[in-house]
């Protein structure tokens, strides 16, 4: 048995992969990178750093199913038939012990889930994410309209006293009938406005609409090994394009005293990137709320160009543009570029004809599937 009940009875197949041995898994999932990526030498990659099997997510998305009355959080099929998983083992226990007083709340508030088929209903999904080091939680209710915005506030009272670890509380406004899990609106109903997420005893802080990874310990890991790169490479003046909340940035100002920027479209994320670096007292770091190729392009005509570039960016990659604009930079001569897509990942290379690599690590964020971050150093 693999230690997931869900899975054995055929419930849930989420985790792809969990009947295979972990050690198989990781060694299975190195393969595939290698392959995925043929200009990374055999002697390039260094050791797959792996996740603890189970307990390791930080964020749950939860499907709402049901009825107000018998909420179910887990996943829906399209004929609106739902399983409940709130003893997935992936989740730790403390976010594990949220699910229940969550469930009664939603009663409370008569919340009806919103119902595929029939497009009726308000509750879509709740998200939350866990903070270890703060014992705390954002939960995050998506909904389909306002309608009951002004229950929720009426009850957020009896959800803190329910469950005390819960810190912030937002709900998000979805109105478009399809699979796009949030909207462009979030209402913030708690004082507090972000949760904050601890990597390496740097303070990170997270408002309800930011990025942030899902594995704390491999994503410490990650930014332990870019630092460790830029310890060789000794950068003059670095860029973190595609900053989210700072991780990269914040990381490396640890070991560089040098000038850094990171670049984010989220404004949210660029305000939590901004507070963390007061907190740290970083001067020397600064965070700009704009598109990677806004930044880049705006930037050809500047005096001071960096010699590395930190790139995160989504599973799309970072596209012809920015590839471009890195392969004629003649100022540019390192690159570390973090990616949890090595399809793109390899296209990008691919036009980043000038750079070789000299080392890359894959990390194991979501064990149990075929997905992998793979972190890549390269120089000109």
């Amino acid at each position: 048995m693999n230690g997931c009940e869900y899975f054995n009875q055929g419930l849930c197949r989420s985790c792809t992969n969990l009947p295979v041995p972990y050690a198989q898994q990781l060694i299975e999932k190195q393969q595939a990178c290698a392959a995925q990526l043929p200009m990374v030498g055999s002697q390039q990659w260094l050791p797959i750093m792996p996740s603890a099997p189970f307990g390791f997510r930080n964020k749950a998305k939860m499907v709402v199913g049901g009825t107000w009355q018998n909420p179910q959080l887990g996943i829906v099929d399209y004929a609106g038939v739902a399983q409940d998983l709130s003893a997935c083992p992936l989740y730790p226990q403390a976010m594990a012990q949220a699910f229940t007083p969550i469930k009664d709340w939603i009663t409370a508030c008569c919340l009806a889930p919103y119902q595929i088929v029939a497009r009726s209903g308000e509750l879509k999904y709740v998200l939350l994410t866990y903070s270890e080091r703060e014992q705390g939680l954002m939960v995050r209710f998506v909904v389909r309209s306002k309608e009951a915005i002004a229950r929720m506030r009426q009850g957020l009272a009896q959800l803190l006293s329910a469950c005390p670890a819960i810190q912030v509380v937002s709900v998000n406004i979805q109105p478009v009938p399809m699979a796009i899990v949030e909207g462009p609106e979030e209402i913030i109903l708690t004082a507090q406005q972000s949760l904050t997420m601890w990597l390496n005893d740097l303070p990170l802080h997270l408002k309800p609409q930011s990025f942030f990874q899902t594995n704390d310990a491999v994503a410490a890991e990650l930014y332990r090994q870019a630092q460790a790169w830029l310890m060789q490479t000794q950068p003059e003046k670095l860029w973190d394009l595609f900053c989210g909340v700072g991780g990269f940035a914040l990381h490396a100002a640890q070991c560089v005293s040098k000038p850094i920027i990171g670049i984010e479209i989220s404004s949210q994320a660029i305000a939590s990137a901004q507070q963390s670096a007061a907190e740290l007292g970083l001067e020397s770091v600064t965070f700009r709320a704009l598109s990677a190729d806004e930044f880049a392009c705006a930037e050809k005509a500047a005096v001071e160009m960096p010699d590395t570039v930190i790139v995160n960016p989504p599973r799309r990659g970072i596209g012809a543009e920015l590839c471009a604009f890195l392969e004629n930079s003649p100022s540019v001569q390192t690159l570390i570029y973090s990616s949890c897509n090595p399809q793109t990942l390899a296209k990008d290379l691919a036009m980043l004809t000038s750079f070789r690599v000299q080392q890359a690590r894959v990390f194991d964020m979501f064990a149990h599937t075929h997905h992998a971050e793979v972190m890549v150093l390269l120089s000109r």
